[in-house]
């Protein structure tokens, strides 16, 4: 079953991510891609410091993406096995469409770096909601990609920028899978003054 979107409560309260290695054709096209960053702009965000921004990898560019995945491994792990190999390069040509989130938070003003960050987080997620409502389904991950010095120069990050995540986005090969969600009682709870 995908997303139930017939009507907006009814897609937050069904949201799910799909496997990214399990998406497939067709994906969202440049309207449609340009219509979901949009509302990603639309994130909360204390300051009006913009600190995130996105990088679509066309699909005519996932090889070079895996060639960097590649060397950014071999760097880290020097002797790497052939099945390491072939998951990187499996990493980058999984789903038809792939956008990037960088955190960029804004150093020398009053707005917290964990505000930026989080302010971030916020803008992946509405970017995976607007996918989700137009008919896709995205999932974000980040392994050790995301957090490799190399892919991120690579991917032209710089300064303070870092890795959130890599989005991708297509249609679902496979039912989506239900995971248990927490009850709201172990997840909300009343102050009590004093306490």
């Amino acid at each position: 079953m995908l997303n139930d979107r017939s009507s907006a409560l009814s897609l937050l309260r069904t949201r799910r991510s799909g496997k990214p290695r399990s998406l497939i054709e067709p994906g969202p096209d440049e309207d449609q891609i340009a219509r979901m960053v949009e509302i990603a702009g639309r994130t909360p965000d204390h300051g009006k410091l913009t600190p995130w921004r996105f990088l679509r990898i066309r699909p005519a560019d996932r090889a070079a993406l895996a060639g960097l995945l590649e060397r950014a491994y071999r760097d880290a792990n020097p002797a790497p096995g052939r099945l390491e190999i072939e998951a990187a390069h499996r990493f980058a040509h999984q789903a038809p469409e792939l956008i990037v989130a960088f955190s960029c938070p804004v150093e020398g003003t009053k707005i917290p770096v964990w505000e930026q960050e989080l302010s971030c987080g916020a803008a992946c997620m509405n970017l995976q909601h607007a996918a989700h409502a137009m008919g896709f389904v995205a999932g974000l991950v980040t392994g050790w990609a995301a957090y490799s010095p190399i892919v991120l120069k690579g991917l032209g990050g710089s300064g303070s920028e870092r890795i959130a995540g890599f989005i991708f986005i297509g249609t679902p090969a496979e039912e989506l899978e239900e995971r248990i969600r927490p009850d709201v009682g172990d997840i909300l709870s009343d102050w009590v003054p004093g306490g």
